[in-house]
């Protein structure tokens, strides 16, 4: 018996208009990964994380509950859970990742932080207010409750007098910069990705890389935010070797992760194909999304080969930065 699309969209919804996110965390979680950085609160340029890199843990959890119920008997159910969110949330119940997965991800946008402040970009942050982008409900076509929340992410930025956005990852690029344009009237910010950034400031490498690497384009950052070159120039002023699959920057193909909360089957089937792309051409795998992260990472962990998949900060933070 295939999951209730409609009742997971709608514990979903039902999270985003009542607690702000689609998988509510503690205020504290969601800054922890800036915690002795010296980064300034507030300022006119932030680092907005879009709450993407420090949900993935409690996702992958989420994904991996859902595949378990995946054509079980107990999906009948799923409008009691409905019910009972609206006045617990359930996502307390799923269980928490461990420490050291959330300290993994956490630690990516350490990286990025660190990769600008090299740089010498200006910035600050919003911390424990920053808000997650909606980007999971506008994928599933909720768009009016998008709409509501998109507003209330725009005020808030601009209540903060923000006017340049530093994103960490291609959704929450996509919703800041293509998306909330079409919802909101005025929309004024200026956002752009850190690889973009970190290309403006033509910094160079401190630390030669030695390796070959077999990049993997993001969809969202290839097709409709056109970031394709940048990962590429700032990994070759590394030194690294880069290996291109032939499904490559715009013609790039999908990871499985924007179904795996529906149809985990179908992502997992997804995910094996593109690794198996991936691996021919060599076994460094890099990704600049999350999601890209932890649905090839799963796929490798049960592959019969030694493949290790990295994010691209990872590298970047190794050879850019002084400490890392």
């Amino acid at each position: 018996m295939p999951l209730p699309i409609g009742d997971i969209l709608g514990i979903l919804t039902d999270n985003i208009r009542l607690r702000g996110s689609v998988l509510p965390l503690p205020k504290r979680l969601i800054s922890a990964w800036a915690d002795g950085l010296g980064i300034k609160e507030g300022g006119e340029t932030i680092i907005y994380t879009g709450h993407m890199y420090q949900l993935i843990p409690s996702i992958k959890i989420m994904a991996e509950k859902m595949a378990g119920l995946e054509n079980s008997i107990l999906t009948r159910y799923f409008w009691m859970g409905r019910i009972a969110n609206k006045a617990v949330n359930l996502i307390t119940f799923m269980g928490s990742p461990s420490p050291e997965e959330q300290a993994r991800y956490n630690n990516y946008l350490r990286n990025i932080a660190m990769l600008l402040k090299e740089a010498e970009v200006d910035f600050g942050c919003l911390f424990e207010r920053e808000l997650y982008t909606g980007a999971l409900i506008f994928d599933q076509g909720i768009d009016h409750v998008f709409e509501m929340h998109a507003r209330k992410v725009y005020r808030l930025l601009k209540e903060n007098k923000v006017r340049r956005v530093i994103t960490v990852d291609p959704h929450t690029t996509n919703m800041l910069r293509t998306i909330y344009p079409k919802f909101i009237k005025g929309y004024d910010l200026e956002v752009a990705s850190y690889l973009e950034v970190l290309c403006e400031q033509d910094t160079d490498a401190r630390n030669p890389l030695d390796a070959d690497l077999v990049i993997h384009d993001s969809c969202v950052y290839a097709r409709h935010e056109g970031v394709t070159k940048e990962p590429r120039l700032l990994l070759k002023k590394t030194g690294a070797r880069l290996h291109e699959p032939e499904l490559s920057e715009r013609l790039t193909h999908c990871c499985g992760g924007p179904i795996e909360s529906l149809f985990p089957g179908k992502a997992h089937e997804i995910a094996r194909k593109r690794l198996g792309q991936l691996a021919e051409c060599g076994n460094k795998i890099t990704t600049m999304c999350p999601i890209c992260l932890v649905n090839l990472q799963g796929a490798a962990a049960k592959a019969d080969v030694d493949l290790k998949v990295t994010d691209i900060s990872e590298y970047l933070a190794k050879a850019y930065c002084a400490h890392v």
